[in-house]
């Protein structure tokens, strides 16, 4: 919804949302909490073509009594109004790789102390996982039309790539692509076979949609163990950062990556970087 909340302002024409960075999640949200997004604009670049730029933002949600729930930065690709008009001077801002896990915000009143694994089906907590692990999340979801534009309204996106089959018929894809958030909620469900007690999101060190979705693809997910520092004192919980790629129609066993000459493999989709609070069983 912090993300929906963006997109008339900044990518209700966007021609793609291409990565994420910076994020750090706040507060809870409860059912009746009312949010609201404010963005500011960091940077922009025109492309080598002249027709199109890319522009960074820094968005922060709030809830109803102004704390943060969530803040991010994420880049979008737009067209120019003219095209004819000069190129403005590129500002590209110098973004973090990773958000520091000292900066990390864990609800005062989380304590997974008496976790219920049993309840996730899952008995490995924090201590279960190595640093370079990697895990194969074996099940596919296959994106429907109705389905994807339901959950993206849902999302409160309303970014005409989306929905707009008309004009998105005269585009080079000829079709609607997939809410980019949307693989995302899907990458992240599909983790749960192999991470079930990665129970809260607490940081976004990175993200990019490596490719276009359309409706009729199957969506397929891999994660590797990056890190996994203990969070100060607690000896409830732990921290573990997270890279989670998405591919579609292409199962995950082999974990695909990169393809020839370091390139990203065609049928990836999705590279997710982030930070998940687990209990230490």
């Amino acid at each position: 919804i912090v993300f929906g909340k963006t997109v008339p302002d900044v990518s209700l024409n966007a021609i793609a949302n291409l990565g994420y960075a910076d994020g750090r999640f706040g507060v809870p949200v409860y059912p009746g909490d009312t949010l609201k997004t404010v963005s500011q604009v960091l940077g922009k670049r025109e492309l080598s073509n002249g027709k199109a730029g890319v522009v960074w933002v820094r968005s922060t949600g709030t809830n109803q009594r102004d704390e943060m729930v969530l803040e991010y930065v994420r880049w979008v690709m737009v067209n120019k109004r003219d095209p004819a008009s000069p190129a403005p001077e590129a500002q590209v801002p110098d973004l973090p790789e990773v958000v520091d896990a000292g900066s990390l915000q864990v609800p005062a009143d989380l304590d997974l102390t008496g976790y219920d694994a049993v309840a996730s089906g899952d008995g490995r907590g924090w201590n279960a996982y190595s640093v370079g692990e990697k895990i194969d999340h074996v099940d596919g979801m296959a994106i429907e039309e109705a389905e994807h534009q339901m959950a993206t309204r849902l999302y409160q996106n309303t970014a005409k790539v989306h929905f707009d089959l008309h004009r998105a018929s005269e585009t080079r894809f000829g079709k609607r692509i997939i809410y980019g958030g949307h693989i995302i909620s899907l990458a992240r469900a599909l983790s749960f076979t192999g991470l079930a007690n990665a129970c809260r999101i607490v940081g976004l060190n990175g993200g990019r949609h490596t490719a276009p979705t359309f409706a009729g693809d199957t969506v397929y997910a891999w994660s590797e163990i990056v890190e996994k520092p203990e969070i100060g004192a607690r000896n409830d919980l732990g921290a573990v950062r997270i890279r989670t790629v998405a591919t579609k129609n292409h199962p995950c066993d082999d974990f695909p990556d990169k393809g020839e000459e370091g390139r990203d493999h065609p049928d990836k989709v999705l590279d997710l970087d982030y930070w998940a609070l687990m209990p230490r069983l």
